[in-house]
């Protein structure tokens, strides 16, 4: 049976939602806003989370209190179905409270839903340049997952290789706008050498980049380009791993579909996120741990997106309860 055949014929009760705002400002002048779906029925409540990173597309979301066909019997599939329409990060958000109700009027977690048992979860930090080697002074066991640019010195890199604390290095050539870096043979060519046991993710393939990462291509991956099992098979080469975004999938057949696939072609995976302010977090933290708990899971608890370190923080592996529900 596969993952999502586990759940999709799961009964689910919806009396009503709420849609609850959030907000963090996750760096100086700049606020992060996101919204929490909160699907009610049968005396259970269960939570998801848009985390579509446009401020207007937050605040028009919750200008619909009310306006969505939400309420009634369904099963977790023909919920699924009447979302089609939705953008990826909106589905993600209704699917992702929906399985969560539903798992909770089952009175089941997902484990038990699908078979596993959740794991301590590894996890790296995302953090400023300016903060790994504070992070590491109250943390010295933390690892990392960055984004390399031009502005990174021979010294820095020298300062970081002497640490051995890096695992992934995301060069962003996939994304756009503002998110996005320009292929640079030069620097993946320094950055490849110097980090020799880290995944390369998301590189912009050139002519010239392939060239100079021909001889690390089995450690690149892919993560912004990733939203189905079809994507897997349409990229120029098989990986070795992936970074699996669950709010990318937007369904969650798409998703379990998508862990299957990678488990039966061998393909290995670590977990990222979006940024996720409530819900959301806790969610991505449980399906590592479920999927792919020994990884470079870029899942750190919220405490390691503070602007400046702190301490007091959960450490590496995070250990996860097990409740009913889609989450932990």
């Amino acid at each position: 049976m596969s993952s999502y055949d586990s759940v999709k014929d799961l009964p689910l009760e919806i009396d009503g939602y709420e849609l609850e705002p959030l907000e963090q400002e996750v760096a100086r002048g700049f606020t992060l806003r996101r919204t929490v779906v909160v699907l009610r029925g049968g005396g259970e409540e269960g939570r998801g989370e848009e985390v579509d990173y446009n401020p207007v597309i937050q605040q028009d979301f919750q200008a619909r209190r009310g306006e969505l066909p939400l309420a009634g019997e369904h099963t977790l599939d023909s919920f699924s179905l009447l979302q089609s329409g939705q953008t990826d990060y909106r589905r993600w958000g209704l699917e992702s409270a929906a399985l969560d109700l539903a798992l909770r009027q089952a009175g089941q977690s997902l484990g038990e839903a699908i078979g596993r048992t959740p794991k301590p979860v590894r996890f790296v930090v995302s953090t400023r340049l300016a903060n790994v080697l504070r992070w590491l002074e109250l943390y010295p066991g933390l690892r990392f997952k960055l984004d390399p640019d031009r502005d990174w010195t021979d010294e820095f890199v020298a300062q970081l290789t002497g640490q051995g604390v890096v695992d992934t290095v995301d060069f962003k050539g996939i994304y756009r706008g503002d998110f996005g870096s320009p292929p640079d043979p030069e620097l993946y060519t320094r950055i490849a050498a110097a980090f020799p046991e880290a995944w390369i993710e998301d590189p912009a393939l050139t002519g010239d980049t392939s060239r100079a990462l021909e001889p690390h291509r089995d450690r690149i991956t892919w993560d912004a380009g990733i939203h189905e099992w079809s994507d897997v098979e349409a990229l120029p080469f098989r990986p070795r791993c992936l970074n699996s975004k669950p709010s990318r999938f937007g369904s969650v057949r798409r998703l379990f579909d998508f862990y299957d696939a990678c488990q039966r072609e061998g393909i290995a995976l670590y977990g990222g996120g979006q940024f996720e302010l409530g819900p959301g977090r806790a969610q991505i933290q449980l399906l590592a741990s479920l999927f792919h708990p020994d990884a470079p899971n870029d899942v750190a608890p919220s405490g390691y997106n503070a602007s400046e370190p702190v301490a007091d923080l959960p450490v590496s592996p995070l250990e996860l309860t097990s409740q009913p529900g889609f989450r932990s």
